[in-house]
């Protein structure tokens, strides 16, 4: 981080020294700070007609507005999938449209569309299929729609090759003839744009007698599923969340709202109420019970039915962390295994057919964080044909590696993006697809781990961890993929207290020199090296390092510290 340039930001944008640290350590300049600070949709939106197929979707949505035909929501059944096929559905009843929603059960039907849901939905009246987070490459499917009749939309972001299925327009940021420049965003931030487009196609039209509907409103939904899909928190993305959190305050969306109550929110939400306790009990539907919960919470408006479709997906999202624990423990025996000899391979494969795959997912990104790697978990059914996921690390495509390994023939099927992706492969060629993994990627694992650092944006004692330093921060944010959370470290603090707790957790409280304390928690860490240097510091003095966050509980808030790493003092334990 340059000082010079921090110094910069500070004066030339009247901040705090602490922010515009913050900023310079994430390549904002002076110029253009006071837009970052303040992202809006206005400034930041691009024309929607520059996204390729943009205008022919508009235009098949809007003749199907005007003629009220029966429309079909094809969503994913991860929580970028329930948010656009929530928003879409919104923007559809605004219009005096009752769309159907489908989503997908994982186990049964796999990902995306598929020809037997195609023919159901046919059926059963839709005359216009929209596909969200899904369709890309969905070949098959739509060649059966487009057999039977069915005008399929599709509005996706995940990577696709130069040939595209049968469709009237596929609206894809990632397409390689889009140069729009707008593939960093989620599935429901293209949806959002799609929906601008229909407005201002309808708006052509002359069909508003009043005022159009307040897209806006619906930003609570892009948001959510901006944060929990982990795509980078830059240009339109952070206009999105920011404002959308403007818009969860408000609690207009009862499904949201209720959700919010079964997780035990105390405050204002944040992308980590986002990412890590709103987004799971969305996915928990998708993983182990009905795939379509999610959507159909964040489509409600019925207080006391959006209630009860929470507690249940509370309830799923405990039997999910149950069976989680089981799994991560084999999967982590796996893993450990092939790491004795070295470092081990760049990719971890690992598998069993006992697994759950809706919960692969999970053990691959748990295996990833550990050992820093990319990391695939495969369940196999009784005969023999493994369902994956992967998560990959920073500086390494995933997605483009899946693909490579369908043009190869390695696996049956597969697709994704640069930081997760899913795949079908058969037992006799998981090696061959270690093979095949290691051999295209490990010079840019390897690089990855290189470029592995805790990189510290400033030191604060416990006595400085202020009220006041939280809202200041607050100005940088929000944080989350491609804007990470600033870290503090705490030198030479002492150890007074170290816990477990949870699932996992290591609670401790950290007192300053002027004896001063803060309270910490590190996150399923209790049997990793950090929790365990943690748990025998009771005190001593540790240089402790981690993010600032509130904890509004019992209605107070106080700040306290995620820990992220921790040392001890050079000079020793005193």
């Amino acid at each position: 981080m340059s000082a010079i340039q921090a110094q910069a930001i500070a004066q030339q944008n009247g901040i705090p020294d602490v922010v515009a640290r913050v900023l310079a350590g994430r390549g904002v300049d002076a110029q253009g700070a006071a837009e970052f600070l303040d992202p809006s949709i206005r400034a930041l939106m691009p024309d929607p007609s520059t996204l390729v197929d943009m205008d022919a979707a508009a235009a098949r949505l809007a003749d199907a507005v005007e003629r009220s035909e029966g429309v079909a929501i094809f969503g994913d059944y991860d929580v970028d999938g329930a948010t656009s096929s929530a928003l879409m559905a919104r923007g559809l009843r605004s219009l005096g449209l009752d769309p159907r929603i489908y989503i997908p059960d994982r186990i049964i039907e796999g990902y995306g569309p598929n020809p037997a849901a195609m023919r159901e939905l046919k059926a059963g009246g839709a005359s216009l299929l929209v596909t969200l987070d899904c369709g890309s490459v969905s070949f098959e499917a739509l060649e059966e729609a487009e057999r039977i009749g069915l005008d399929v939309l599709v509005a996706d972001h995940h990577q696709m090759g130069v040939e595209r299925p049968p469709c009237v327009a596929l609206v894809n940021p990632n397409r390689q003839d889009d140069l729009s420049g707008q593939g960093h965003l989620a599935a429901v931030g293209v949806t959002f744009l799609v929906l601008v487009a229909l407005m201002r196609e309808l708006k052509r039209r002359g069909y508003f007698a009043g005022k159009a509907p307040d897209l806006l409103a619906w930003l609570d939904l892009v948001a959510l599923g901006t944060v929990c899909d982990v795509v980078p928190l830059q240009g339109l993305n952070r206009a999105y969340v920011t404002k959308g959190l403007f818009a969860m305050h408000r609690r207009g969306n009862a499904g949201l709202a209720a959700l919010a109550d079964v997780a035990r929110v105390n405050g204002p939400l944040t992308p980590y109420h986002l990412g890590f306790l709103l987004g799971p009990r969305i996915n928990a539907g998708g993983r182990i019970g009905d795939a379509a919960l999610g959507a159909r919470l964040l489509s409600c408006d019925d207080a006391q039915a959006a209630g009860e479709i929470a507690a249940r997906l509370d309830r799923l999202n405990t039997e999910r962390q149950t069976m989680e624990a089981v799994m991560l423990e084999e999967g982590e025996a796996q893993a450990t295994a092939v790491m004795l000899d070295g470092e081990g391979p760049s990719v971890l494969v690992t598998g069993s057919d006992t697994w759950h795959p809706g919960v692969v997912g999970l053990i691959a990104s748990r295996l990833k964080e550990r050992h820093r790697r990319p990391a695939f978990a495969i369940a196999f059914d009784a005969d023999g044909r493994g369902t994956a996921s992967g998560r990959s690390v920073p500086g390494v495509d995933l997605g483009a590696a899946v693909r490579a390994a369908v043009d190869a023939g390695v696996i049956v099927k597969g697709g994704g993006h640069a930081m997760a992706a899913g795949l079908t492969v058969e037992r006799n060629r998981v090696e061959d697809l270690k093979a095949f993994m290691e051999e295209r990627l490990s010079a840019a694992v390897a690089a990855s781990r290189e470029d592995h650092v805790l990189k510290i944006d400033g030191a604060v004692t416990a006595s400085g961890a202020t009220l006041e330093l939280m809202a200041l921060l607050e100005k940088a944010g929000p944080y989350g993929a491609g804007h990470s959370e600033p870290i503090f470290a705490l030198p030479s603090h002492r150890v007074t207290f170290a816990d477990t707790v949870g699932n996992g957790h290591v609670r401790l409280a950290l007192a300053g020199s002027d004896r001063s304390s803060i309270k910490a928690i590190a996150f399923r860490c209790a049997d990793q090296p950090l929790g365990k240097a943690l748990l025998g510091a009771r005190g001593h003095m540790l240089h402790v390092a981690g993010c600032l966050s509130l904890d509004h509980w019992q209605g107070t808030p106080k700040v306290q510290l995620r820990v992220l790493d921790a040392a001890e003092p050079k000079l020793g334990r005193r």
